[in-house]
């Protein structure tokens, strides 16, 4: 009987000091980020194309593109924060990898690329 409470009590304590807290990730990056194009033929809107970054607390995230409001594609991304800069990687090779820069300053608040041109705005 000693054995087996012995045996308990080391699993226990094995059990216990294994749990450990998830570190809480305030990134500026967190939420949604989206870039519109619209497309017209003789003044008349004809088609709109949007893409979603969404940026979860894990380093993860879900693309998604939209024609005229209808889901055509989705794949899931990495991302990952050196230096100001932000590394996408996605899921599907369909998809080419970015960096971009956070851009504070701006209202609202913008990804850009290295050029200096806007990626993606804040939702």
């Amino acid at each position: 009987m000693k054995k087996l409470f012995s045996l308990l009590s080391i699993i226990g304590i094995i059990a216990i000091s294994n749990c450990t807290r998830v570190p809480e990730n305030n990134d500026p990056i967190l939420g949604v980020w989206a870039r519109t194009q619209s497309s017209s033929i003789d003044g008349k809107s004809d088609s709109s194309i949007r893409e979603e970054w969404i940026f979860n607390d894990v380093y993860l995230g879900r693309y998604q593109r939209y024609s005229n409001s209808e889901l055509i594609f989705y794949t899931d991304f990495k991302w990952s924060q050196k230096n100001g800069n932000y590394s996408i990687v996605y899921g599907d090779p369909q998809v080419t990898d970015i960096t971009v820069s956070l851009e504070k300053a701006k209202e609202p608040e913008v990804l850009t690329l290295d050029n200096g041109s806007v990626f993606a705005t804040r939702e």
